[in-house]
């Protein structure tokens, strides 16, 4: 690897969305520095950046998916739009002295430890970079999983991922197919129903959808908001309890609250579905909180549209004109859009990183992903993660969990500024917290709920999500405890 002609960086931030805005944000308060971000979109905001498709929006309200450092008085919505939400991250990038900080269109690439000089050598796709740390922002929702169908890549006309939006595409008057009945197909049908010729959708798992209530945000209330902070700050306060004690209680672990909350999801759909088959085909035969729970009012709706289908049976394979399905019916498309999610596990386990001693991160992790508090993983120096193993969230707003990570960050990193030359988690610490996640976990609604979903890797293990409160992850994770790492 070429060496850099400037000086080592003291933190390298890799990724411009939530996390590595809030983390820049910090490093820039704390005076910590030289730093800098690279993004590899052309275009900051991460997963907001990335989805554009119609429809696109948070399903977490608009007050309690922001940063509390950097709040926003005025969202239009209950449920912010993604322009919404991705214009807040530039606002916030611009206010905070960001801009000139952030490399766009940079590609991380990998990443080796220089044990004689206690430095990460950084590879790029526009050059290489030293740095003392990297804190990665790369979060997993961004590389696009794709179904492992026979003739994928046969079908003539246009296919896409709904993270990969063509809006090239003019959708108006098509026959439009869209797999996957996952978060983005909640928000995206809806929309393409109204201006397909017709639309099929491809249910392999029907979802538990619960009712979304969204609105607009009146001006009245807007403008208390950015007259009195403290209004709002309440507001924020009520929003996370309501979702911490509500959802927590009824979809971690199976539960009395988790039955009341199938019952109201239940007469959510018998309200909106009147036809018997087709709601016998919107009903999952799983628990609730075992895939991802979805809100909307309008996907049930658009499901009985004239000019929508919901097919149930299993895909047999794509072909050049659309496709044919298990049971030999044949569906003429003139464009699929795959709403398949992402491959969440293979983003992080498909980094080149080498730790010391010429680890590699996907050896360390060969038995599966792990890290102490989803941040600091054994061998790997002066490297930290945002949003890493088991620190996502299945009830409440994932930017809380950023915002505990980056303090943590920042202790460790404020560690080093006191002549330390590498600061590592000690593997004993680190084992102990992950027999925690997985006690935890052995009981929890993602591994007995009687469904396979996204958060699950290869061998059946949920090393995604967070099996417990925010405020227990706030209480674990929120300070570095020196005595857990070792620095030399």
């Amino acid at each position: 690897m070429t060496e850099p002609a400037s000086a080592p960086l003291a933190v390298l931030i890799v990724g411009a969305g939530f996390s590595g805005l809030a983390m820049a944000i910090r490093c820039r308060q704390a005076g910590i520095g030289p730093f800098q971000v690279i993004e590899k979109g052309d275009g900051l905001g991460g997963t907001w950046h990335d989805n554009t498709y119609p429809g696109a929006a948070c399903d977490i309200p608009s007050h309690l998916y922001s940063l509390s450092f950097a709040p926003k008085a005025d969202w239009s919505r209950m449920y912010a739009p993604q322009p919404e939400i991705l214009a807040y991250l530039r606002e916030t990038a611009e206010r905070n002295g960001l801009l000139p900080l952030i490399r766009l269109g940079t590609t991380f690439m990998g990443a080796a430890w220089d044990e004689a000089r206690a430095l990460w050598r950084v590879k790029t796709d526009r050059g290489p970079i030293l740095t003392r740390a990297i804190v990665s922002g790369m979060g997993g929702l961004h590389h696009p999983a794709y179904p492992d169908i026979p003739g994928r890549g046969a079908f003539k006309g246009p296919a896409f991922h709904t993270a990969a939006w063509d809006h090239s595409v003019d959708l108006a008057g098509k026959r439009v197919g869209i797999i996957g009945t996952g978060a983005s197909a909640i928000q995206v049908v809806p929309e393409l129903a109204k201006v397909a010729a017709h639309l099929t959708l491809f249910q392999r798992t029907p979802p538990w959808i619960m009712p979304k209530h969204d609105h607009a945000i009146p001006e009245i209330t807007r403008s208390r908001y950015r007259r009195l902070p403290l209004v709002r700050r309440l507001e924020r306060a009520r929003l996370f309890w309501l979702h911490e004690v509500r959802a927590f209680l009824g979809f971690t672990k199976v539960s009395k609250l988790t039955g009341q909350a199938e019952a109201l999801a239940r007469r959510h759909l018998a309200k909106a579905v009147r036809d018997k088959d087709l709601r016998a085909k919107l009903t999952p035969d799983y628990r609730l909180g075992c895939k991802r729970v979805l809100i909307s009012d309008e996907y049930y709706p658009t499901l009985q549209r004239p000019n929508v289908t919901l097919e149930t049976d299993g895909i047999a394979r794509i072909t050049e004109a659309g496709l044919t399905t298990e049971a030999g019916r044949i569906h003429d498309l003139d464009v699929i859009v795959y709403a398949t999610g992402f491959d969440v596990t293979g983003t992080f386990t498909r980094m080149n990183l080498v730790g010391r001693d010429g680890l590699r991160l996907k050896d360390a992790w060969s038995d599966g992903m792990g890290a102490y508090q989803g941040i600091s993983v054994a061998g790997f120096p002066n490297y930290f993660m945002l949003l890493g193993p088991n620190s996502g969230l299945g009830h409440n707003s994932v930017v809380s969990m950023i915002e505990i990570q980056v303090q943590h960050v920042l202790d460790c990193l404020t560690a080093l500024r006191t002549g330390r030359r590498a600061i590592e988690v000690r593997p004993e610490a680190q084992t102990r917290f992950l027999d925690r996640i997985r006690s935890r976990m052995a009981d929890s609604i993602w591994q007995a709920g009687g469904c396979r979903s996204w958060y699950l890797d290869a061998s059946g293990r949920n090393t995604t999500l967070w099996p417990d409160s925010v405020m227990a992850y706030r209480r674990s994770a929120r300070r570095a405890r020196m005595t857990d790492y070792r620095l030399s």
